[in-house]
């Protein structure tokens, strides 16, 4: 079993209220998203409500949407972000969601079993809008190993540099 499971948080800035004309598509595409979500493989735990979805919950206020989840690895997430059925939904997002200006999306590696809170999410957040891709908060495009595989590589490396230094020089 692995050490670290990948953790996400995206947030998105609503362009009407959920319950608005403006916001309907995106509401009547929400149950099947996220049963997409929970049925791909790497899929580990997503924050919802007892109804199922996380848009009563509004930790970065009003207007904006939270979606924070935990899935095996990097790509078990790209899988289901660039899949077809989850990117034909996100090619409209530009109707229901305003551009944001700075990042809305983070990744970060936790500990397997370990669902992160509102708080890690927002912490992680706020480190890569402040530092930028980094091992404690990354995106797709900057991804980092998991702690423990980051180790194994360096100390692979330094074995490789002892091997390859010849004593007599």
């Amino acid at each position: 079993m692995a050490q670290y499971e990948l953790a996400q948080l995206n947030i998105a800035l609503m362009k009407g209220p959920i319950d608005s004309a403006l916001m309907a598509d995106f509401v009547a595409n929400l149950d099947r998203i996220n049963a997409l979500a929970e049925a791909s493989a790497g899929y580990r735990w997503r924050l919802k409500t007892d109804d199922g979805n996380a848009t009563a919950l509004r930790p970065f206020g009003d207007e904006m949407l939270v979606n924070l989840s935990v899935w095996r690895d990097v790509q078990a997430l790209r899988d289901f972000v660039f899949g077809p059925e989850h990117l034909a939904i996100m090619q409209q997002r530009r109707q229901w969601f305003e551009k944001m200006p700075q990042a809305y999306m983070v990744l970060w590696w936790v500990p397997a079993g370990l669902a992160p809170t509102v708080e890690d999410a927002k912490a992680a957040l706020d480190h890569l809008r402040a530092h930028g891709p980094t091992p404690r908060a990354f995106t797709f495009r900057a991804a980092f190993p998991p702690p423990h595989a980051a180790a194994k590589q360096a100390a692979e490396q330094a074995a490789e540099r002892f091997v390859d230094e010849c004593p007599a020089g």
